[in-house]
Parts: structure tokens; C-alpha cells; sequence
């Protein structure tokens, strides 16, 4: 596992969330710090160059690095901790080092320039390009809270359904599927026209599609974790909004990285980056074999 740090808040909610996840999965733990390049001031004919290590910014980096060790050892005594400092762009170094991680977990905002942003750009990356399951820790979740698994039915969707599965059961909490549908649900509606004129004439139809595609999404993950109590919801309403309010006073939600409504070679989908901004609790994408 690995947890990205900048020595922002975020970063430090982060790697306290991702020391009690790396307990659970009784996996270790790597923090990492990249150290981009600090821009030149323009340059003084005569004056040497400009070194970030002379002005004791990589001293300072490496103090806030054990700091956060300590933090997370003090949450997980029992996991190995390990630290490092990369040089680089942290969107391209944590990206690097996401392919030989079973989870990333980063903070929702870092320290970045823009002070409107509701999550951060290094958030967004790894949540499109990514090599592993990314949690990004946000809002305000409830402990006593269920996981939240957003349905969509998809192929890709299945990792991110076996991993809800897993947090579950890890964490001892209740499951709860949500399955979003409306008229517009892709192949729940195959009669002539317009899908708005279902609404009178198919919408039963339509609904006993969608509760079928929840069932099947579902059941052969709960005979493989028969101690996880399980909750299916089919809603009918707009998509993300649903989920959005579904995450409030969940612990975690979780879902793909894209579902079967997105447009092909799209590598964040637009249900996934609404609750990246907006989730009332933390967050994690799960990427399928696309």
C-alpha cells in the first residue's frame, strides 16, 4: 500500500486513514513525499545556481516525512512502515508507484494553488490513471457507517464490486448496494422512440430490468462473503445526486471508474468524479480490466 503526503492536512488525514486500512489488510505501509522541483527565481548574473537542498528544503521534508511515520506507527504499531522521497512531479511519481501497490489512498486536496478546488488535482490523475484501487479521503464519515457500493452493472464495475465486498467483510460493516436507474438507464429500454414516453407505458418493465442487474451484480459476491449483511437499493432518480446523498453517513463508498453509460476510451467517468467532489465521505475508485 501506499499513501501520498505534502504536508498539507489532507495529506495527514490521509495517512491515518491509510495506516488503519494497511492494519485491516495486514499489508505494509510506504509514504511518499515527492519532491518537485521549486521554480528558479530569474537568474543574478554572478550568482551560483539556485539548489533547493542549500536552502534547506530537503532537510525540512525528510523531518516531516518521520513525523508522519510516527503518526501512523502511533495508529499501526504492528504494520512496516516504510518512508521515501522521490524527486519528481507527484502526479508522475505516485502514478509510478501505484503499479506495485494493492491500494493508493491520498487526501482529497493538497497543497495546491488553487484555492477554490474541491479535490485536488492528484486525486484526479490517479483516479484516471492509476494502476491500482485509489482512496481518496474526504467529508466526514461515520465509523458505525455501512460501506456503500455504487451498481452499475458493468463489466469493468466488477472490481469495484468485489472490492466493496472486501472492505466490508475487513471492516465488519454492513454492505449497502445502491443501483441508480431512471428511463434513460442504457439497455433497460429497447421499445421504438423516444425512452421519455416509458415513462407511462414501460417503466415497470424498465424497473424489474434494473432490480434483476442489481441482484445478479450482487449475489454471487454474498455467497462469497456470507457474514457481510447486505442491503440492495434500487432507486429511481438522477445518478449522482443519488449516490451523493447515499454517501452521507456511509464510512466508505466505492465504485468504478467508469460505468456502462460512459463514452468509449473515457478514463474517468462523470459518476466518479462527482462523488470525488462531492462525497460526504471518503472515496475509492476502482479501475476494472478495460
Amino acid at each position: 500500500m501506499i499513501v501520498g503526503v505534502d504536508g498539507s492536512p489532507s495529506s495527514t488525514g490521509a495517512v491515518e486513514v491509510a495506516a488503519r486500512e494497511a492494519q485491516l489488510r495486514g499489508a505494509g505501509l510506504r509514504i511518499v513525499h515527492a519532491f518537485d522541483r521549486v521554480p528558479e527565481p530569474l537568474p543574478v548574473v554572478g550568482a551560483p545556481p539556485w539548489n533547493p537542498a542549500d536552502h534547506g528544503l530537503e532537510p525540512m521534508a525528510w523531518e516531516a516525512l518521520a513525523g508522519t511515520e510516527e503518526r501512523a506507527r502511533a495508529i499501526a504499531p504492528d504494520i512496516r512502515i516504510t518512508r521515501s522521497m522521490v524527486a519528481g512531479d507527484a502526479l508522475e511519481v505516485l502514478e509510478t508507484e501505484s503499479r506495485s501497490a494493492s491500494l493508493a489512498v491520498v487526501g482529497s486536496r493538497g497543497t495546491g494553488r488553487f484555492a477554490g478546488l474541491l479535490v485536488g488535482s492528484t486525486a484526479v490523475h490517479l483516479a484516471a490513471h492509476g494502476r491500482c484501487p485509489l482512496m481518496v479521503v474526504r467529508g466526514r464519515p461515520d465509523p458505525a457507517g455501512a460501506v456503500v457500493l455504487a451498481v452499475d452493472g458493468s463489466e469493468a464495475g466488477e472490481a469495484a464490486v468485489e472490492f466493496a465486498f472486501t472492505e466490508a467483510a475487513l471492516r465488519g460493516a454492513p454492505l449497502v448496494a445502491v443501483h441508480v436507474w431512471n428511463t434513460w438507464s442504457e439497455g433497460a429500454y429497447e421499445g421504438p422512440g423516444d425512452p421519455l414516453t416509458a415513462v407511462v407505458t414501460d417503466v415497470e418493465r424498465i424497473r424489474e430490468a434494473e432490480q434483476r442487474l442489481l441482484d445478479e451484480t450482487v449475489a454471487s459476491w454474498q455467497k462469497a462473503h456470507p457474514r457481510v449483511v447486505v442491503e440492495r437499493r434500487l432507486v429511481r432518480s438522477r445518478i449522482r445526486p443519488a449516490l451523493i446523498d447515499a454517501s452521507r453517513g456511509a464510512q466508505l463508498v466505492v465504485t468504478g471508474a467508469r460505468g456502462r453509460g460512459g463514452f468509449t476510451g473515457l478514463l474517468l467517468g462523470s459518476v466518479s468524479q462527482a462523488l470525488l467532489h462531492h462525497a460526504h465521505c471518503p472515496v475509492a475508485i476502482v479501475r476494472g480490466k478495460e
